[in-house]
């Protein structure tokens, strides 16, 4: 794999962890403005997720890297974006597609009693193109 380097968030958290999985899905954006991507298309997605905390868990993790993989891998590999409830109301551009994994992952983060945050959500859909979703801190609470 080759090594990718992405922006930096600021934060004054003690600890950052950094996740980047992939996985590959369908979409198509159904409005003329779209040109191409009206058609049904795929991508392989390169997601990298910044998490941020001050406090470990009791096994001395902010979060295990696999529950954030599995989190998102097994909701997205191999589907059609469009399919997914948090598309009905929006298109799935890769804009809303980063917004969406960081609020899964912080809602699942909020259970957590040591209350690391998703600090960004990185979607690469394609080798030249991606996306940074940084969350406003309101959404964080």
């Amino acid at each position: 794999m080759m090594q990718q380097f992405y922006p930096q968030v600021q934060h004054s958290y003690r600890f950052e962890l950094n996740k980047d999985m992939h996985f590959s899905a369908a979409h198509f954006i159904p409005d003329e403005d779209a040109g191409k991507c009206q058609m049904m298309h795929g991508h392989t997605y390169f997601i990298n997720v910044t998490i941020g905390g001050n406090k470990l868990d009791s096994t001395g993790f902010l979060i295990d890297f696999k529950q954030i993989k599995d989190l998102i891998h097994k909701k997205y590999d191999h589907s059609v974006l469009n399919d997914h409830p948090e598309f009905q109301a929006k298109h799935p551009t890769t804009e809303g597609l980063a917004e969406q994994i960081c609020k899964s992952i912080q809602t699942v983060l909020q259970t957590r009693s040591n209350q690391p945050v998703c600090l960004q959500v990185i979607v690469r859909e394609t080798p030249t193109s991606y996306v940074i979703y940084r969350p406003e801190q309101e959404d964080l609470l």
